[in-house]
Protein backbone atom coordinates (compact mmCIF):
# COMPACT_ATOMS: atom_id res chain seq x y z
CA UNK A 1 0.00 0.00 0.00
CA UNK A 2 2.87 2.38 0.75
CA UNK A 3 4.08 2.21 -2.85
CA UNK A 4 0.61 3.19 -4.07
CA UNK A 5 0.49 6.12 -1.66
CA UNK A 6 3.93 7.27 -2.79
CA UNK A 7 2.78 7.14 -6.42
CA UNK A 8 -0.31 9.22 -5.60
CA UNK A 9 1.88 11.75 -3.79
CA UNK A 10 4.27 12.16 -6.72
CA UNK A 11 1.49 12.24 -9.32
CA UNK A 12 -0.34 14.99 -7.43
CA UNK A 13 -0.37 18.17 -9.51
CA UNK A 14 0.37 20.10 -6.32
CA UNK A 15 3.84 18.58 -5.98
CA UNK A 16 6.38 21.32 -6.85
CA UNK A 17 8.27 19.57 -9.62
CA UNK A 18 8.43 22.38 -12.19
CA UNK A 19 6.06 20.79 -14.71
CA UNK A 20 3.61 23.71 -14.48
CA UNK A 21 5.56 25.54 -17.20
CA UNK A 22 5.52 22.68 -19.72
CA UNK A 23 2.73 21.70 -22.10
CA UNK A 24 4.20 18.46 -23.53
CA UNK A 25 3.58 19.89 -27.02
CA UNK A 26 -0.08 20.67 -26.38
CA UNK A 27 0.35 24.45 -26.79
CA UNK A 28 1.73 24.16 -30.31
CA UNK A 29 -0.90 21.60 -31.29
CA UNK A 30 -3.69 23.77 -29.88
CA UNK A 31 -2.34 26.63 -32.02
CA UNK A 32 -2.65 24.39 -35.08
CA UNK A 33 -5.98 22.75 -34.30
CA UNK A 34 -7.80 25.24 -32.09
CA UNK A 35 -10.32 23.68 -29.73
CA UNK A 36 -9.83 20.06 -28.70
CA UNK A 37 -12.64 17.59 -28.08
CA UNK A 38 -12.34 14.96 -25.35
CA UNK A 39 -11.77 12.36 -28.09
CA UNK A 40 -9.10 14.33 -29.94
CA UNK A 41 -7.27 15.15 -26.71
CA UNK A 42 -7.45 11.52 -25.60
CA UNK A 43 -6.10 10.43 -29.01
CA UNK A 44 -3.22 12.87 -28.67
CA UNK A 45 -2.37 11.64 -25.18
CA UNK A 46 -2.60 8.03 -26.32
CA UNK A 47 -0.13 8.73 -29.13
CA UNK A 48 2.33 10.31 -26.70
CA UNK A 49 1.90 7.49 -24.19
CA UNK A 50 2.37 4.70 -26.73
CA UNK A 51 4.98 6.20 -29.03
CA UNK A 52 7.00 8.42 -26.69
CA UNK A 53 6.42 7.71 -23.03
CA UNK A 54 6.26 3.89 -23.11
CA UNK A 55 9.19 3.50 -25.49
CA UNK A 56 11.45 6.34 -24.34
CA UNK A 57 10.70 8.06 -21.02
CA UNK A 58 9.51 4.87 -19.32
CA UNK A 59 12.50 2.89 -20.56
CA UNK A 60 14.99 5.47 -19.27
CA UNK A 61 13.12 5.82 -16.00
CA UNK A 62 13.18 2.04 -15.44
CA UNK A 63 16.91 1.88 -16.23
CA UNK A 64 17.56 4.68 -13.75
CA UNK A 65 15.38 2.89 -11.21
CA UNK A 66 17.61 -0.15 -11.59
CA UNK A 67 20.75 1.97 -11.31
CA UNK A 68 19.62 3.39 -7.99
CA UNK A 69 22.31 5.61 -6.48
CA UNK A 70 25.07 4.73 -8.98
CA UNK A 71 25.82 8.24 -10.22
CA UNK A 72 28.15 7.07 -12.99
CA UNK A 73 25.39 4.95 -14.51
CA UNK A 74 22.83 7.72 -14.04
CA UNK A 75 25.15 10.16 -15.83
CA UNK A 76 25.39 7.72 -18.76
CA UNK A 77 21.60 7.53 -18.97
CA UNK A 78 21.43 11.32 -18.82
CA UNK A 79 23.79 11.59 -21.79
CA UNK A 80 21.77 9.00 -23.71
CA UNK A 81 18.57 10.98 -23.10
CA UNK A 82 20.34 14.15 -24.25
CA UNK A 83 21.64 12.52 -27.43
CA UNK A 84 18.24 11.07 -28.35
CA UNK A 85 16.33 14.31 -27.73
CA UNK A 86 16.94 15.98 -31.08
CA UNK A 87 14.75 19.05 -30.58
CA UNK A 88 15.84 21.79 -28.22
CA UNK A 89 12.42 22.15 -26.50
CA UNK A 90 12.47 18.46 -25.59
CA UNK A 91 16.03 18.62 -24.27
CA UNK A 92 15.64 21.81 -22.28
CA UNK A 93 12.19 20.88 -21.02
CA UNK A 94 13.37 17.53 -19.74
CA UNK A 95 16.41 19.07 -18.04
CA UNK A 96 14.43 21.90 -16.46
CA UNK A 97 11.74 19.56 -15.22
CA UNK A 98 14.33 17.11 -13.92
CA UNK A 99 16.26 19.85 -12.16
CA UNK A 100 13.10 21.17 -10.50
CA UNK A 101 12.10 17.64 -9.51
CA UNK A 102 15.49 17.00 -7.89
CA UNK A 103 15.51 20.41 -6.21
CA UNK A 104 12.11 19.76 -4.64
CA UNK A 105 13.23 16.42 -3.22
CA UNK A 106 16.53 17.93 -2.07
CA UNK A 107 14.62 20.58 -0.14
CA UNK A 108 12.61 17.74 1.42
CA UNK A 109 15.91 16.28 2.63
CA UNK A 110 16.30 13.20 0.43
CA UNK A 111 20.02 12.24 0.50
CA UNK A 112 20.16 11.00 -3.10
CA UNK A 113 18.37 14.10 -4.37
CA UNK A 114 20.98 16.21 -2.59
CA UNK A 115 23.77 14.28 -4.34
CA UNK A 116 22.01 14.57 -7.69
CA UNK A 117 21.51 18.31 -7.24
CA UNK A 118 25.23 18.71 -6.59
CA UNK A 119 26.08 16.48 -9.56
CA UNK A 120 23.90 18.59 -11.86
CA UNK A 121 25.47 21.80 -10.55
CA UNK A 122 28.93 20.33 -11.17
CA UNK A 123 28.03 19.23 -14.70
CA UNK A 124 28.44 15.55 -13.87
CA UNK A 125 24.75 14.87 -14.57
CA UNK A 126 22.41 16.72 -16.92
CA UNK A 127 19.27 16.16 -14.87
CA UNK A 128 16.84 14.76 -17.45
CA UNK A 129 13.44 14.12 -15.89
CA UNK A 130 12.97 10.36 -16.50
CA UNK A 131 16.46 9.61 -15.19
CA UNK A 132 15.97 11.73 -12.08
CA UNK A 133 12.54 10.21 -11.45
CA UNK A 134 13.81 6.66 -11.61
CA UNK A 135 16.71 7.30 -9.26
CA UNK A 136 14.82 9.34 -6.67
CA UNK A 137 11.76 7.10 -6.64
CA UNK A 138 13.96 4.07 -6.04
CA UNK A 139 15.52 5.93 -3.09
CA UNK A 140 12.02 6.71 -1.78
CA UNK A 141 11.26 2.96 -1.79
CA UNK A 142 8.80 2.93 -4.66
CA UNK A 143 8.35 -0.43 -6.28
CA UNK A 144 8.93 -0.45 -10.03
CA UNK A 145 5.26 -0.73 -10.97
CA UNK A 146 4.32 2.25 -8.82
CA UNK A 147 7.12 4.27 -10.42
CA UNK A 148 5.88 3.43 -13.92
CA UNK A 149 2.28 4.26 -13.02
CA UNK A 150 3.30 7.60 -11.50
CA UNK A 151 5.41 8.47 -14.54
CA UNK A 152 2.66 7.61 -17.02
CA UNK A 153 -0.01 9.44 -15.07
CA UNK A 154 2.16 12.55 -14.70
CA UNK A 155 2.61 12.63 -18.48
CA UNK A 156 -1.12 12.28 -19.18
CA UNK A 157 -2.29 14.66 -16.46
CA UNK A 158 0.32 17.23 -17.49
CA UNK A 159 -1.12 17.29 -21.01
CA UNK A 160 -4.63 17.59 -19.58
CA UNK A 161 -3.65 20.51 -17.36
CA UNK A 162 -1.95 22.29 -20.26
CA UNK A 163 -4.99 21.93 -22.52
CA UNK A 164 -7.26 23.39 -19.83
CA UNK A 165 -4.93 26.30 -19.07
CA UNK A 166 -4.73 27.11 -22.78
CA UNK A 167 -8.52 27.18 -23.04
CA UNK A 168 -8.43 24.41 -25.66
CA UNK A 169 -10.93 22.31 -23.68
CA UNK A 170 -13.16 22.62 -20.64
CA UNK A 171 -12.09 21.18 -17.30
CA UNK A 172 -14.79 18.50 -17.15
CA UNK A 173 -14.26 17.46 -20.78
CA UNK A 174 -10.55 17.20 -20.05
CA UNK A 175 -11.23 14.86 -17.15
CA UNK A 176 -13.25 12.64 -19.47
CA UNK A 177 -10.21 12.44 -21.74
CA UNK A 178 -7.96 11.63 -18.80
CA UNK A 179 -10.28 8.91 -17.56
CA UNK A 180 -10.33 7.30 -20.99
CA UNK A 181 -6.53 6.93 -21.14
CA UNK A 182 -6.08 5.36 -17.70
CA UNK A 183 -6.53 1.80 -19.08
CA UNK A 184 -3.85 2.59 -21.66
CA UNK A 185 -1.36 3.48 -18.93
CA UNK A 186 -2.33 0.31 -17.08
CA UNK A 187 -1.77 -1.83 -20.17
CA UNK A 188 1.54 -0.23 -21.08
CA UNK A 189 2.85 -0.74 -17.56
CA UNK A 190 1.64 -4.35 -17.47
CA UNK A 191 3.22 -5.28 -20.80
CA UNK A 192 6.25 -2.99 -20.90
CA UNK A 193 9.48 -4.75 -21.77
CA UNK A 194 12.33 -4.81 -19.28
CA UNK A 195 15.20 -4.55 -21.72
CA UNK A 196 13.82 -2.50 -24.60
CA UNK A 197 16.05 0.06 -26.26
CA UNK A 198 14.69 3.61 -25.95
CA UNK A 199 12.95 4.97 -29.03
CA UNK A 200 10.50 7.73 -29.90
CA UNK A 201 8.26 8.19 -32.95
CA UNK A 202 5.90 11.15 -32.60
CA UNK A 203 6.58 13.23 -35.73
CA UNK A 204 3.47 15.38 -35.33
CA UNK A 205 4.56 16.35 -31.81
CA UNK A 206 8.10 17.00 -33.03
CA UNK A 207 6.89 19.26 -35.85
CA UNK A 208 4.64 21.13 -33.42
CA UNK A 209 7.56 21.54 -31.00
CA UNK A 210 9.75 22.93 -33.79
CA UNK A 211 7.05 25.48 -34.66
CA UNK A 212 6.67 26.33 -30.98
CA UNK A 213 10.35 27.30 -30.80
CA UNK A 214 9.69 30.18 -33.22
CA UNK A 215 6.42 31.40 -31.74
CA UNK A 216 6.34 35.09 -30.81
CA UNK A 217 4.10 34.54 -27.79
CA UNK A 218 4.17 31.40 -25.64
CA UNK A 219 2.52 30.50 -22.37
CA UNK A 220 4.61 27.34 -21.90
CA UNK A 221 8.32 26.69 -22.25
CA UNK A 222 7.75 23.65 -24.48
Amino acid sequence: MRAALLAIWQADSGFPNGSFAFSYGVEAIADLRGKLSPRSLADLIESVLRLRWATFDRVLMVRAFRAGDELVHLAELDRLCEAMSLLEPHRLGSRRNGGSFVAAHARLGDPLALRLRDAIAAGECLGHLPVMQGAVWRALQFDRQAAEIASGYITASGMIAAAVRLGAIGALQAQAALQSVLPIIEGLVAHGGDDAEPSSCVPFIDIAAARHMRADLRLFAN
